[in-house]
């Protein structure tokens, strides 16, 4: 039997879980039995090493062994609160604990028992306490006990509980998707041994080894994914590109290229003219010009007789794209076609035939393209912008409207190097390390918010001069009381702060069609004071908007401050970009004066790493891979190597994973992408 089985069987069928907790469960990813052993847990409590009452470090979690010497008391207090207080002794030391809203702790709780209190210790001259603790009769709890993601309705406890029940389902000699000789090569425990020890350890050496086991085999399952995507490598290269025409269209630039850009464009030439299709990722910092380098080579393509498409995440990008592209190609004859879903049905026909019958050579969209009616007649080009944005399927999806077309793929975000090549394991890799002349280092500036005013002065003084500023603010509405909501910042704005310019607002909860006007507004400068959330992180051109000003700057990591600041400084003009924070923790202010010194995004990259982990790159989707359950990009890269390094030795010698052994982890593999299959 093997644990795949399990995710056929649905959550009710264990026992205790009926319809409504079968819900529950759902909510936290463990629809099935499967998912349910794959629903990790998402931190521990030791207890196998109880301290004293007076030895306890406070305000850490900890475990105590004490008994209650005086009776659990109730008390409602105003508002309706159900406060239950006890005292508990270790003999040398006394505590209070307090428990809230809980009517089940009198009952549980009996006076002369001794019990397991697992909380933080709080402390003021004249009494320590405890707030809420767990706690486990003395002989009946684990020595290292697991927490999981829990949601209104469902405990830790209930879902550890289900976690057991589980387990009875599944055979002693479970099939293990790893084959032995690659365990015993890389010193990976079994499968069953794995999931029994990350669930249920005896000691932390046991959670350690099933870790790595569990860690390893998710990156080995992702990796073969990734690199079974080259498959497209086997391939002939059907669409090679006979004459080079690059030199043609760096003519019609209004700039000369970086060598980094030729560098990279050169690089995919050779893909496309080689053997097999192109598969690349062209990765480059803010203003590197990566539009320009997919430009020529959807110029090359054309010119070559075939069509390109180019897929943008949001139709502001699109429309941008679109714009600047059609303007530039337009003494060469080539005709540009926009597709986004607002695109009138009437035109979204016409252009389907044009794009059928070859008419259309090269066209820029939205999801829209991957529409069932987009048909093209002979696709030679995909390329992809902000590639985070997109799924791994997406990307394929558009692929599969042509026969095996080149393909390439383009990021703003930076990443180092090394953790690239591994997340895009499908992609060969170029990288735009140059900006191009004329580009002005953006000045950074970090104040406290008494300085504010003075901000504002330097913002109108921009605005008097003919040129517009962005404000970003983190919050769209008034839940956090400590910061101002993004509505009612801009309403100060225009009453009170700076009553005299034209205020623009913008966030996440407007409609589409909203958000396109105001930044239609904006880029035609009708407006000059845009205040936003993070919504114009990403392809928003507008080269007369100079200053920046971030409101509670600690809010952001590193690479998302860097991808703000970055919508300044696309004109010739000198642009500054002011943070305003108030925070005083190591951390937040290490991050500020990284941003005030450098706006090299691959060294912030590498910065952000070292600071936050891996948050900032993948956020919940991972770069559009599938969600990882315990692998962690960042922190786990030696495992990541390793994984790789077996991925490859695998497919070296079972390219499709036929032989037995590796069926496995074919299995796995579709399990782990399937959340993809709808983009």
């Amino acid at each position: 039997m093997n644990l795949l089985s399990l995710f056929n069987r649905p959550i009710r069928e264990l026992k205790g879980v009926g319809e409504k907790r079968a819900k529950l469960f759902a909510k936290i990813g463990a629809p099935s039995i499967g998912a349910l052993l794959r629903l990790y847990p998402r931190a521990y409590e030791d207890l196998s090493h109880p301290c004293s009452i007076r030895e306890a470090p406070l305000d850490e979690p900890c475990a105590i062994r004490a008994t209650v010497y005086r009776a659990p008391s109730e008390t409602r207090i105003r508002g309706g609160m159900l406060l239950c207080k006890l005292r508990v002794t270790d003999g040398a030391s006394d505590m209070e604990i307090t428990f809230f809203n809980n009517p089940y702790v009198k009952d549980r709780l009996s006076e002369g028992e001794t019990y397991l209190f697992y909380g933080k210790v709080h402390s003021n001259f004249l009494k320590r306490e405890m707030l809420a603790p767990e706690f486990y009769p003395i002989g009946s709890y684990p020595a290292i006990c697991p927490i999981y993601r829990q949601t209104q309705g469902l405990s830790s406890r209930i879902i550890s509980n289900a976690v057991r029940n589980a387990f009875l389902l599944l055979p002693q000699k479970l099939r293990d998707p790893i084959p032995e000789p690659l365990r015993l090569q890389y010193g990976l425990c079994p499968l069953r041994t794995a999931l029994e020890h990350i669930h249920f350890p005896d000691t932390m050496e046991q959670l350690r080894a099933a870790r790595y086991r569990l860690i390893f085999e998710e990156l080995l399952v992702l990796q073969l994914g990734l690199l079974r995507m080259k498959t497209r490598e086997k391939e002939e290269n059907r669409l090679r590109l006979t004459q080079d025409c690059t030199e043609a269209f760096f003519q019609l630039l209004p700039f000369t290229p970086t060598q980094a850009q030729k560098r990279a464009v050169r690089e995919a030439l050779e893909d496309m003219r080689g053997g097999h299709p192109m598969n690349r990722l062209v990765q480059g910092d803010v203003g590197s010009g990566k539009t320009a380098v997919a430009a020529a080579l959807c110029y090359c393509v054309v010119e070559n007789g075939m069509q390109a498409a180019l897929m943008a995440p949001t139709e502001i990008l699109a429309r941008q794209h679109f714009d600047s592209l059609s303007a530039m190609l337009a003494p060469t004859g080539i005709s540009v076609a926009l597709l986004t879903g607002s695109t009138p049905a009437a035109q979204k026909r016409k252009l389907t035939e044009q794009l059928q019958s070859g008419e259309i050579r090269f066209v820029i969209g939205t999801h829209a393209l991957l529409s069932e009616g987009v048909v093209f007649q002979k696709l030679g080009l995909v390329v992809t912008d902000e590639q985070h944005r997109f799924g791994v399927a997406q990307r394929a999806a558009l692929a599969s409207k042509g026969d095996n077309p080149h393909l390439l793929v383009m990021s703003a975000t930076p990443i180092p190097r090394t953790l690239a090549l591994m997340i895009y394991g499908d992609l060969d890799l170029s990288i735009l390390d140059e900006l191009p002349p004329g580009r002005q280092k953006i000045e950074t500036y970090a104040i406290d918010s008494a300085k504010r005013p003075r901000a504002f002065r330097f913002l109108q003084q921009h605005i008097a001069d003919g040129q517009q500023c962005y404000i970003i603010c983190p919050m769209i509405d008034e839940s956090d009381s400590d910061m101002a909501s993004v509505t009612q910042y801009a309403e100060k704005l225009r009453t009170e702060w700076m009553p005299h310019c034209r205020i623009g607002l913008l966030h996440g909860r407007m409609k589409a069609k909203e958000k396109e006007a105001v930044m239609g507004d904006f880029a035609a400068g009708r407006i000059d004071v845009l205040v936003s959330t993070t919504v114009v992180e990403v392809g928003v051109d507008v080269p007369n908007a100079t200053v920046m000003l971030i409101e509670n700057a600690e809010r952001y990591g590193l690479s998302q401050l860097h991808q703000l600041r970055g919508r300044v400084g696309r004109g010739t003009q000198q642009s500054t970009c002011i943070l305003v924070s108030d925070a005083q923790n190591e951390e937040a202010l290490t991050r500020l004066s990284v941003m005030c010194r450098t706006s090299n995004g691959f060294e912030i990259a590498d910065e952000d790493l070292k600071l936050r982990g891996p948050g900032d790159f993948f956020g919940s989707r991972q770069h559009g891979l599938p969600d990882m359950k315990i692998a962690d990009m960042a922190q786990d890269m030696e495992t990541l190597k390793q994984a790789q390094e077996a991925a490859r030795g695998i497919l070296a010698q079972d390219f499709t994973l036929e032989k037995p052994e590796h069926r496995g982890l074919r299995a796995e593999i579709n399990q782990l992408f399937q959340t993809l299959a709808g983009g």
